[in-house]
């Protein structure tokens, strides 16, 4: 359904008149609803909490970067918290590898994104994942 009404095409290229006397752009605080978003990169542990260790292994390199993988080794996350070596800032790297029929994917976060933001993500993934069936 259409909320807005149907202007006819005169109606909608009609010239437009400017008041010269007001020049720029005019509005209020209120009309910009202005909002408060989540920044900064939070805490870490936030993420890493949703791994447990009966499912997943949890390896801290030299570099203090954090490697967490499936038991599988189909899932892969990484923390890298002063960037991912050869990348322009990355600070996670989330990868699910696929099957022989289906494509894996993988995603990267920045280091200032959110902890809760890839953690919400993180969750995404791990609700879909249930163990296969034995063979």
């Amino acid at each position: 359904m259409d909320t807005f009404p149907k202007k006819s095409r005169s109606e909608r290229c009609m010239p437009m008149t400017v008041d010269a006397a007001r020049p720029g752009f005019s509005t209020t605080v209120a009309d910009l609803r202005l909002r408060t978003w989540l920044l900064g990169p939070g805490q870490p542990v936030d993420v890493i909490d949703l791994f447990t260790d009966a499912d997943f292994k949890v390896v801290v390199d030299d570099r203090a970067d954090v490697h967490i993988n499936s038991r599988d080794g189909r899932l892969y996350l990484g923390w890298f918290p002063d960037g991912r070596p050869g990348t322009d800032g990355e600070g996670w790297k989330l990868a699910v590898t696929g099957t022989a029929d289906v494509p894996g994917y993988c995603v990267s976060f920045r280091k200032e994104t959110p902890a809760a933001i890839v953690a919400a993500a993180v969750g995404s993934v791990l609700a879909t994942s249930v163990p296969a069936a034995p063979c």
